[in-house]
């Protein structure tokens, strides 16, 4: 049939409004994915290089002020028959406990029977000021040693911290360290890759003192005290540790890598 003259014809005209409001919302959250994407990402790269590179530089640029200052004013040498005094646990024992240097041992120069490190009287070093440098020729790490081990002030500097109440440098007794296994320096990284033998030496004001790696405990609990304790022994694995008095290095960190579950712990022995 033929339409009329005049009249209209309906036509139907489909809307895209509800499709372009779609594709906005499917695009908006799409932008959004992208940017928290973007945000994690930063938040990675600042964690695990840029904290590490900051930590670095103003380690090193510590170790190099340490060391001019020991060369330009070293300790005033003092009669061999005076007292040794010394911070922490073991103090005024022998500053050479170990004897002379085993054959073999190697030899970074430095007198073997030095002036000790601190005069009688001298306190013992403020909390998070560095005090000694820690090298470890096999890592190629030289890192400072701060007194105590707060996160903030001393091992997220990229320093390693003494733990308080435990030996000073040299000293009869345990000189306890710890230091971050990852990120802000990450000092303590790759100790995992010593083994018995390896040199760890430990540079004052007074004294370089020369330790050799003895033990490795590669895994116990974080309440573990007792890797710490004046003469070392594991209270959760008894077979790691020592029974008798001596000279003693312990370096901790956390293990497994960006975990803190469980820590790491290596021991050392004074050998000059």
């Amino acid at each position: 049939m033929r339409a009329r003259v005049g009249q209209r014809v309906p036509v139907v005209v489909q809307s895209r409004g509800r499709r372009r409001t779609g594709a906005r919302v499917l695009w908006v959250c799409a932008e959004t994915v992208v940017t928290c994407g973007v945000v994690v990402l930063l938040l990675v790269v600042h964690q695990l290089w840029w904290t590490n590179q900051q930590a670095r530089t103003e380690a090193l640029q510590q170790v190099r002020v340490l060391e001019r200052e020991w060369d330009i004013s070293p300790p005033v040498p003092t009669s061999p028959t005076a007292p040794v005094t010394g911070t922490g646990a073991g103090s005024g024992a022998d500053a050479d406990a170990g004897g002379s240097s085993p054959s073999g041992a190697p030899s970074d120069g430095a007198t073997r029977r030095p002036a000790p490190d601190a005069a009688p009287g001298r306190s013992d070093p403020a909390p998070s000021d560095a005090f000694a440098v820690l090298r470890i020729p096999r890592l190629g790490l030289t890192v400072p040693v701060a007194q105590g081990i707060s996160k903030r002030s001393v091992l997220d500097k990229g320093y390693v911290g003494h733990y308080p109440g435990t030996a000073a440098p040299g000293r009869t007794g345990n000189f306890a360290l710890a230091g971050h296994r990852n990120t802000h320096g990450e000092p303590f990284r790759y100790i995992n890759r010593l083994a018995e033998g390896d040199v760890i030496s430990v540079r004052t004001r007074g004294a370089t003192y020369t330790y050799r790696v003895d033990q490795i405990l590669p895994r116990t609990a974080p309440r573990d005290v007792g890797v710490v304790r004046a003469v070392p022994r594991s209270i959760v694995k008894p077979s790691y540790g020592y029974d008798a008095p001596g000279a003693y290095l312990t370096l901790t960190t956390c293990t497994p890598e960006f975990s803190s579950a469980y820590r790491l712990v290596v021991w050392a022995k004074l050998v000059s």
